[in-house]
């Protein structure tokens, strides 16, 4: 419904805010116990440590396990000439193929050794996408360390935890505003031995500090045996990436992904989305989404090696305008957007649409309904087929190439809830967009629609080898979301009570997730468990941008916010609501489009919901001291600039 997606547009998912109690023991004598058996469990929270492999009998996930190295060479064998990466430097597109991006990243992790990186630790990676970003992460893979992305907005004290937590011994960053954030905090960080800053000058030479190039020619000349007996001894059961969760309760989280995380389900996906090898044809991509995420990760990086695809580079200000050039420059094959994104680009051509010429209007309208009622109905009747193929001839190819979509046949979206109306914006012009779900904890992805298995607002179905379970179902079929198979995660790094909340005891990742399948086994998320609302309509909200206060306190009171849009450089909040709130507003009787004119109760419409949502709750309480007695919506979204979250 539109209400839940506006309640899920509301930010982020870990939202009641609890006293966390000490360590289990059981977690901890239960991973001591695998120790000392020397048989793997199905989960570790120890960096040097293994799993057992979640392989089935036939299929997809029968298939054999594969190191980082293993599939990277496998790659350059099949596709050694093909491009692998591109930039502009200026006017000149620069590439790099299969065979000279493996000896790049073989010299970086012979520089990475030589600088001191030690057998399970980090080197972390502070940037922009770039091929210096993709070489790193690589390099420290085969030099036997964790490549750890970073988010860019990180203020130095976020960076601080993450580099001491996967204990750093390098940290490689982008520029001299990076490079700034590091040095503030170099002091604390008693593993970090080197600083790289692969792009611009260095403003001012300081010891361990090197540029990109000083670093490269370190590991040119060393001998290939260490690295070689290094690279022999790792196994597809071991952790090679840490992703950091985004610390929305307490600190982050390392989610330890192994090899066979990381090659299988690349493996899988390309299978599942019908991936072209570079044999016959490549595929191409566009890096542009931050790559301290699996999904970035996994796309740009891990897929597009297995199928010897080409990854090109987005500008850094791809997100505030430029990324339509890169894409009509390009013309990708395969296209992943957040919502936002695909929201940008609604936005713009309704602003274009909206100066063009009546008649103009009139056609585009009439080519958008028939458009939109084909893509749903699937019919095949010959007059439908007729019209659409004219219409695509004179309409949706023009449109499609106006995006830099004109070669692309798979656009995806994920990492947050969409609009059915966006949705339905892009079905109209014949550019269906396909919903895939998943977490950092899953390796990205462990469902995704299809162009022969897709339902409007529907996330799909699971990857072949992979298994959902909904998790105590009510009577409506609405559980919580669990996943298994090989892209379930390691653990959390260092942290097995953690690791023991996210996995039961027969290895199922609970996602925390609500969500319920139609009769022909479309998933289609619902909620969040554990924080929800119901509402007039009667329908579960969850209030995901809500903070309950209580401990010591004489009464629960609750602070809300309403999701706004977010400054790309800094990730401070802003007055502006985004599409999903402003659409929401205007059904129940709003015309508000900013924070400010709902905040303190100023819009009458929005308070008068929301009190009927929380009266819902305080109706099941089962004694005064579980309801809400006070609550106030803030003049600013919680966020992590804002100190609200992640400290």
């Amino acid at each position: 419904s539109s209400l839940t997606q506006y309640a899920m547009s509301l930010g982020h998912p870990d939202t009641l805010f609890f006293s966390v109690a000490a360590p289990p023991l059981l977690a901890i004598a239960c991973e001591h116990k695998r120790k000392m058996t020397g048989e793997p469990g199905l989960w570790t929270s120890q960096g040097n440590g293994e799993v057992k492999l979640r392989m089935g009998e036939s299929g997809l996930a029968a298939e054999t396990p594969l190191t980082i190295h293993q599939m990277f060479t496998s790659a350059v064998e099949r596709f050694g000439d093909c491009t692998a990466l591109s930039w502009k430097e200026g006017e000149q597109q620069k590439i790099l193929n299969y065979r000279d991006y493996y000896q790049a990243c073989r010299t970086a992790a012979k520089s990475f050794l030589k600088l001191g990186l030690e057998r399970y630790h980090g080197v972390g990676i502070l940037g922009f996408n770039s091929s210096e970003w993709f070489i790193s992460d690589i390099g420290a893979i085969l030099a036997g360390g964790f490549a750890v992305g970073i988010y860019t907005t990180n203020s130095p004290e976020a960076c601080q935890y993450v580099a001491e937590n996967c204990k750093a011994n390098v940290l490689v960053v982008e520029n001299h505003k990076q490079l700034q954030k590091i040095l503030q905090i170099q002091d604390q960080l008693p593993h970090l031995k080197a600083i790289v800053q692969y792009k611009d000058a260095l403003k001012e030479k300081r010891p361990n500090v090197y540029t990109w190039e000083e670093f490269m020619e370190l590991g040119r000349d060393e001998p290939d045996a260490p690295l070689d007996e290094i690279i022999a001894s790792q196994k597809p059961n071991q952790c090679c990436t840490l992703i950091y969760t985004s610390g929305t309760t307490g600190q982050p989280k390392g989610v330890m992904l192994s090899h066979d995380n990381l090659t299988w389900t690349a493996f899988a996906i390309s299978r599942h989305v019908r991936l072209t090898e570079a044999t016959q044809a490549q595929e191409c991509v566009v890096s542009y989404l931050p790559l301290s995420h699996i999904a970035a990760q996994m796309v740009d990086i891990w897929v597009t090696m297995k199928v010897g695809g080409a990854t090109y580079f987005a500008q850094p200000d791809a997100l505030k305008g430029s990324l339509v050039n890169t894409l009509k420059e390009v013309r990708p094959t395969a296209f992943m957007g957040v919502p936002r994104v695909w929201e940008k680009m609604q936005e713009k051509m309704k602003s274009v649409s909206a100066k063009s010429s009546t008649v103009r209007r009139k056609v585009a309208a009439w080519a958008k309904d028939v458009g939109l009622q084909t893509n749903l109905t699937k019919m095949s009747q010959y007059v439908q087929v007729f019209f659409l193929w004219l219409i695509s001839l004179l309409v949706f190819k023009k449109v499609r190439k106006a995006l830099g979509l004109d070669r692309c046949n798979k656009c995806y979206t994920g990492a947050a809830p969409i609009t059915k109306d966006t949705l339905e914006f892009f079905l109209s012009l014949d550019i269906p967009v396909y919903e895939l779900y998943g977490m950092s904890e899953s390796t990205g992805p462990h469902t995704i629609s299809l162009p022969d298995a897709f339902r409007l607002t529907s996330c799909g179905k699971e990857i072949p080898g992979c298994k959902t379970k909904l998790h105590n179902p009510d009577e409506e079929g609405n559980g919580e979301i669990c996943f298994w198979g090989r892209h379930v995660f390691m653990g959390y790094l260092n942290m097995a009570d953690k690791t023991e909340e996210a996995l039961d005891s027969d290895g199922w990742l609970h996602s925390g997730d609500l969500g319920k399948h139609d009769q022909n086994g479309f998933l289609f998320i619902t909620g969040r468990i554990k924080e929800l609302i119901i509402t007039a309509g009667g329908e579960n909200i969850p209030p995901v941008n809500a903070m309950l206060i209580g401990d010591k306190r004489k009464f629960l009171s609750m602070l809300l916010t309403i999701k706004s849009q977010v400054n790309g450089e800094t990730g401070t909040p802003e007055d502006e609501l985004t599409p999903e709130a402003v659409e929401l507003c205007k059904k129940l009787g709003s015309s508000a489009t900013r924070v400010s004119e709902i905040c303190g109760g100023r819009d009458r419409a929005i308070h008068a919901a929301i009190q009927e949502g929380i009266n819902r709750v305080n109706e099941k309480a089962t004694s005064n001291a579980q309801r809400i007695q006070k609550w106030v919506v803030l003049d600013q979204d919680f966020s992590i600039t804002g100190g609200e979250l992640g400290k």
